[in-house]
């Protein structure tokens, strides 16, 4: 189980590949989209099985959604809603701080830039209640639109048959906090798919709402589902449709998966598409106009600069882990 900051993610995966081991890794996969597809192709290349780490597919409110949504009952998809807590928090530049003794600082950046400690880059000391400062620092981590999104952007792809590729368009606006404290705070991007399916994903209260040409449903975080026509979520499931009825929480189907030698719900190369759409959003963000996505090359089209992002700098970690 992978359960490290998210800038360890992709080293610690891409170790246990290499080891023959397999794995479960806690979403988002990845801080960088050509990181996670390093990731994807030891995985592919040592025949591990993979878990990417996320509970959302096995809440029945979401995965009767998505079934609902695929098989038809609101007509046909043409839009897609998402959206995510908003973090209000910020902080100024902090001050030096002396390394605690317990924590050995150069292994816990790891791959990242240097930095001098100081505690708000990390965790408030001895507190294993409040949310992880590094969450909000963007060498570490993305932020909410990638915290939260990969909950309820994986449902969009799952529910849009299209958690193995990603959409062909993006656009979107945001503000960023200042600061020790780094990440996209208030945003909305818009993403565009191969099939004509619109997602739209904003900073604003988690839910997913799918729109179609006979209706909508919308899940509301944890379990509010409603619908119209309301009518719409007593309809049943007939033989030969699609059914998600039988889906395991997330830690078992893992397990699941490793004893029977097959391949998880929700493997490698679908958590890292669905973070690529978070990593897609910052890079739009960034660059201020709308960018055409290739996602079979995973590569945007005829443009240096936002290709240029598809990476993050890092440190050769084998030397600067301390030990």
């Amino acid at each position: 189980m992978i359960a490290t900051p998210d800038h360890w993610h992709v080293p610690i995966g891409i170790e246990a590949a290499k080891a023959g081991k397999h794995f479960s890794i806690e979403k988002p996969l990845s801080i960088s989209i050509a990181s996670g597809r390093a990731l994807c192709d030891a995985v592919a290349r040592h025949k591990v099985v993979t878990r990417t780490d996320s509970e959302f597919r096995s809440l029945k409110p979401f995965w009767r959604a998505c079934e609902l949504v695929r098989n038809g009952r609101i007509g046909k998809l043409h839009t897609i809603r998402t959206g995510v807590p908003v973090d209000t928090l910020a902080i100024p530049p902090q001050p030096d701080m002396p390394v605690p003794e317990e924590l050995n600082y150069e292994m816990w950046l790891g791959p990242a830039p240097y930095a001098p400690y100081t505690e708000k880059r990390v965790h408030n000391r001895h507190d294993l209640k409040s949310r992880p400062n590094w969450m909000r620092i963007s060498d570490y981590a993305n932020g909410m639109i990638a915290n939260w999104g990969t909950h309820l952007n994986d449902i969009a792809q799952w529910a849009n048959n299209t958690d193995r590729t990603g959409p062909v368009e993006v656009e979107g606006t945001g503000e960023f906090t200042k600061g020790l404290w780094n990440t996209v705070l208030h945003f909305e991007v818009r993403y565009r798919y191969r099939n004509g399916v619109q997602l739209i994903c904003k900073s604003e209260r988690p839910y997913i709402r799918f729109e179609g040409s006979e209706g909508w449903i919308e899940v509301e975080y944890p379990n509010k589902l409603t619908a119209e026509p309301a009518s719409v979520l007593e309809s049943k499931i007939e033989a030969g449709e699609t059914s998600f009825a039988n889906t395991l929480e997330d830690k078992a189907d893992f397990i699941q998966a490793v004893k029977n030698k097959t391949e998880s719900l929700e493997p490698v190369e679908v958590g890292h598409r669905t973070v690529s759409i978070s990593q897609l959003g910052l890079i739009a963000i960034n660059l201020g106009y709308k960018l055409n996505w290739d996602p079979d090359r995973e590569r945007f089209v005829n443009d240096n600069a936002a290709n240029a992002m598809l990476t993050v700098p890092e440190r050769d970690w084998r030397k600067n882990y301390g030990g």
